[in-house]
């Protein structure tokens, strides 16, 4: 639901646009009708439910969802910007949001009422583009935690208590690469704490591997970066420096990547975007953890002949956990025939009403807090334990939340730095390339 790219969106629209090619109305648009786009499948009925109920309150005015897959999802709506077939309204991303708000394909939603107080902390500022108009409104947020097999954590002689209360850095890990090395296991039934283990032949991981996490690491380094100190740019939002070239940022990589290199996480030649992502290794019993978000919760919950629990991430250097809490939000196209409609739309998307709606199906935290709790009482009705999510959020003290990188020319940035991460990940290149890396990056932004 949330973590893969648009690298070649930049280019590809702003040559369209450029152009003039991205004229017309959106598909299906009509001054009774509202088109609105989605990815989640698992999310539809939910919206399908909150159309209902816009229907009732607005008689005369009609929703048209299209639910797509995220692949899909981002290559038709970029077609559509060019072609002029994209809908009233759709569900935006963050890691996008830098790269339309410059092309300037979203309508201002100034006129909504939008308040950060009735919202999540973060979120609704995190949609104000770089000229002061809001071009997002909230609709829900995630974090990461821990996801572990707990018949394969009690085998390995560890508790809940423990796995909730690790630590790390980056010298030796801490408890956390412990816990790690107790859960892998080689071919021959060794642990990667044990003499003998064969880092070479592993039958287990103790954690799973979600790839080099391009230039988020939302699921794969965030949390450790950002518990030792470390921010992706130097300011929360529209920066105008990216500082993966900080020494504080390769010390963390190198010890993260490290964990493969030990054999206690899959090599890079093992992951597979499509086909073999850190819940699927844990589903098919190759991995006894993972780091994941929010949005997979059910799928966790869902494997079966286990039964999965979550931790919270470990505390690190800085004395804080940390967790990136990422947030999407519904956005109105520049060219939408129905603007009137899209906007009591967009109006209702981000209400209580239909917040607490969405929230009462279980399978996303809204951003309302009303919407929150419904979706608590939501997940504990199915027996599903949430606070290693839900903590971080109510618990500043002892967590640091921090958003994507919120800058321009994201596309850009993805395309350098996931080629980089693999490069150190899966080919042992130096984590001072980085530093090359950053700089090209830098260079680019500062056009």
């Amino acid at each position: 639901m949330r973590i893969r790219k648009l690298t070649a969106l930049a280019g590809a629209l702003a040559l369209s646009l450029v152009a003039g090619c991205a004229s017309g109305g959106s598909a299906g648009s009509s001054a009774n009708t509202v088109t609105y786009w989605l990815w989640d499948a698992n999310q539809l009925p939910a919206y399908q439910a909150c159309a209902k109920g816009f229907e009732k309150e607005n008689p005369g005015l009609k929703v048209k969802i299209t639910q797509l897959g995220w692949s899909d999802y981002w290559t038709k709506l970029t077609a559509g910007f060019i072609a002029g077939t994209q809908p009233d309204v759709f569900t935006d991303h963050i890691q996008n949001f830098g790269q339309f708000a410059d092309l300037k394909v979203l309508e201002p939603l100034d006129d909504l009422g939008i308040e950060d107080s009735d919202y999540q902390p973060g979120l609704a500022a995190n949609w104000i583009g770089q000229d002061g108009h809001r071009y997002g409104a909230p609709k829900d947020w995630d974090t990461v935690a821990l996801f572990y097999n707990e018949k394969m954590a009690e085998a390995a002689g560890l508790s809940a208590e423990q796995l909730n209360n690790l630590d790390w850095n980056p010298k030796d890990g801490g408890t956390f690469e412990k816990a790690v090395a107790r859960l892998t296991i080689d071919r021959n039934g060794r642990r990667g704490d044990e003499p003998g283990f064969d880092k070479d032949h592993v039958k287990v991981y103790g954690l799973a591997s979600n790839g080099g996490g391009f230039g988020d690491g939302q699921t794969q380094w965030s949390n450790f970066a950002a518990s030792a100190g470390w921010s992706y740019l130097d300011k929360p939002r529209w920066g105008t420096e990216y500082q993966y070239g900080s020494k504080t940022f390769q010390s963390v990589i190198q010890w993260y990547f490290g964990l493969a290199k030990k054999g206690y996480m899959p090599p890079l030649s093992d992951y597979n975007i499509q086909s073999n992502q850190s819940n699927t290794q844990v589903a098919a019993g190759k991995a006894a953890a993972a780091f994941d978000g929010a949005w997979m919760i059910s799928t966790y919950a869902g494997f079966k002949g286990m039964e999965m629990k979550t931790a919270l991430t470990p505390v690190g250097p800085t004395g804080k956990r940390a967790t990136m809490m990422n947030g999407l939000a519904d956005s109105i196209t520049k060219a939408s025939k129905n603007k009137a409609g899209a906007r009591k739309w967009v109006a209702y998307l981000a209400s209580d009403e239909c917040q607490t709606v969405v929230g009462r199906y279980g399978v996303v935290f809204p951003a309302t807090p009303a919407g929150t709790r419904a979706a608590v009482a939501a997940y504990d009705k199915k027996g599903i334990d949430v606070s290693a999510f839900t903590e971080p959020v109510a618990d500043k003290k002892r967590f640091r939340t921090f958003s994507y990188p919120i800058a321009s020319y994201s596309a850009d940035m993805t395309a350098l730095m996931a080629p980089a991460m693999e490069d150190i990940y899966g080919n042992g290149k130096p984590v001072s390339s980085l530093e090359k890396t950053n700089d090209q990056i830098n260079l680019i932004l500062g056009q």
